[in-house]
C-alpha cells in the first residue's frame, strides 16, 4: 500500500524555489484539492471587503447576476494556469486572459497586490487550522514563490518576498482598508446564495448553511459586510466539522491521480469542457469604469 506521506516525501525531494510549480501542483492536484479550492474562494471573498474591490466587482454587475459563470471560469483559469505551467502556451493563454479582463477596469496596484497576497495567505491559514495537515515549509515557500511568478506575467509591482512577507502586507492593507459598501456586501451576499446550491450544501437549508459560513470568517471580516456574528459554540462546531473531515483523510491512501477542477460537482457552466482563451468577460459593461491602470501582455 502506497503511504500517506507519498507526496510528502516526494517535495522533500524538490527545492521549494527553483520547483516551486511542481510543489503547488501536487498540493493543488492530489494532497489538497477540495481544501484549496475552498480556500482559494474564501481568499476571493475576503477581497471584497476592500470597497474599491467589492464596488467593482459590483458596478460590472458579473458577480451578481452571472455568479456561478464567473465563479467556475476563474477556478478554472487559476487551474489551466498551473496544471499547464506559467511557462507553457496554454499558461500564457490563461494568464493573457486574465490581464484582459482586469486591463478593463480602474484596478490598482495596490488592489491587485492585495488579492495577489490573499492567494497566498488565506490557503496557508486554512490548511494550518482545518485541513488534515498543514502545509510544510516548502510548500508555503513553493506557493509564495508560485504567486510571486504570477503576478509578475500581471504587470503587478512590489510584490512581497516571502509567505511571511505576504502575510504582514495582506493583515496591514485589511486594516487599512477594510470597511463597509453596500455593493460589496451584495457581491458577498450573490456569492454566498451561489455556495447554498453546491452539492451537498443544497440539501441543508441555506439559512445553515450561511450561519456556518459566518462561523468561519474573522470578526474583521463579518463587521466589513456588516454580517451577524456567530456564537462561539457555533465556531467551535463549524471547525469540528472540518477537522473531522481531515481525520478521515489522514487515514485514507493518497490521491495518486489528479483532481481537478471539472471534477467538482460546483464547477458546472462547461460540462463538454472549455477553451481558457473564451473564458471571463469581454467588454466592460455600460457606465462602469474602464481606465487601464496596469498590467502586462503575456
Amino acid at each position: 500500500m502506497t503511504s500517506r506521506a507519498h507526496w510528502l516525501s516526494r517535495i522533500a525531494e524538490l527545492d521549494p524555489v527553483e520547483d516551486h510549480e511542481e510543489i503547488y501542483r501536487i498540493s493543488f492536484l492530489h494532497e489538497f484539492p477540495w481544501d484549496l479550492n475552498q480556500a482559494l474562494s474564501f481568499a476571493l471573498f475576503r477581497t471584497y471587503a476592500v470597497p474599491s474591490i467589492g464596488r467593482l466587482l459590483f458596478e460590472t454587475g458579473e458577480f451578481t447576476e452571472r455568479t456561478q459563470r464567473r465563479y467556475d471560469d476563474t477556478v478554472l483559469l487559476l487551474e489551466d494556469a498551473l496544471v499547464q505551467g506559467l511557462g507553457s502556451e496554454a499558461g500564457r493563454v490563461a494568464v493573457r486572459r486574465v490581464n484582459q479582463m482586469h486591463a478593463m477596469y480602474a484596478i490598482s496596484n495596490d488592489d491587485m497586490r492585495y488579492v495577489l497576497c490573499t492567494f497566498v495567505v488565506v490557503p496557508i491559514r486554512w490548511m494550518d487550522e482545518l485541513a488534515w495537515r498543514p502545509f510544510c515549509e516548502a510548500e508555503k515557500v513553493a506557493s509564495a514563490e508560485y504567486y510571486r511568478s504570477l503576478g509578475r506575467l500581471m504587470g503587478i509591482k512590489g510584490i512581497p518576498e516571502t509567505w511571511q512577507d505576504f502575510a504582514e502586507a495582506m493583515d496591514a492593507y485589511e486594516a487599512r482598508r477594510f470597511a463597509y459598501d453596500e455593493g460589496a456586501r451584495r457581491v458577498a451576499d450573490a456569492t454566498l446564495d451561489l455556495l447554498c446550491t453546491f452539492p451537498p450544501n443544497h440539501l441543508l437549508p441555506a439559512a445553515a448553511v450561511k450561519r456556518f459560513s459566518y462561523a468561519l470568517m474573522d470578526d474583521a471580516l463579518l463587521e466589513a459586510f456588516g454580517y451577524p456574528h456567530p456564537s462561539a459554540a457555533m465556531r467551535w462546531a463549524a471547525r469540528a466539522g472540518l477537522r473531522a473531515r481531515g481525520l478521515g483523510l489522514r487515514l485514507s491512501r493518497p490521491r495518486l491521480e489528479p483532481f481537478y477542477a471539472a471534477d467538482l460537482p460546483q464547477v458546472r457552466s462547461h460540462p463538454d469542457g472549455h477553451d481558457a482563451a473564451r473564458l471571463g468577460t469581454f467588454e466592460p459593461p455600460p457606465g462602469c469604469p474602464a481606465h487601464v491602470l496596469r498590467g502586462a501582455p503575456v
